[in-house]
């Protein structure tokens, strides 16, 4: 599966989600629900997956959990805000380069319409490259 066949995937079962529940509730019940959607739809998912970070060749537990990692390379990072902001950006970079992964989605379920509340972020890494030379950025679409 694509990335951009696994995004659109995830797009739908987050989008039944919001329709059957609209803005307004917490954070964590739009993340259950979209475990099950996401299970149900045949796809691997694993919730509250510690991020470590590696210092020095140590890997430390400092807390980092991704809310939703979709077949071993998507990050789901779930918000429930009034909107979204430089601050949740930079958390889901920090994640992606954690992770050293390519692409998260940004999904803030406090909208009226979905598609206004998703971000695309890509880490625009080269394998090649030592960690300390990863370089991110964000390419933003709502409509991924």
């Amino acid at each position: 599966m694509t990335d951009y066949e696994l995004t659109q995937k995830v797009i739908g079962c987050a989008m039944k989600v919001h329709s059957a529940l609209g803005p307004g509730l917490l954070e964590s019940a739009y993340q259950e629900c979209l475990f099950f959607e996401l299970a149900k739809a045949g796809l691997f998912v694993e919730k509250q997956k510690p991020m470590p970070l590696v210092y020095s060749e140590v890997k430390l537990e400092c807390g980092y959990r991704v809310d939703l990692m979709v077949e071993r390379r998507l990050i789901l990072e779930i918000k429930s805000v009034e909107a979204i902001n430089d601050i949740h950006m930079a958390q889901v970079l920090t994640y992606l380069k954690l992770a050293n992964h390519r692409l998260a989605l940004l999904m803030n379920f406090n909208v009226l319409h979905l598609r206004d509340g998703i971000r695309r972020v890509v880490n625009h890494y080269d394998d090649s490259a030592s960690s300390a030379k990863t370089s991110a950025s964000s390419a933003v679409n709502s409509r991924s």
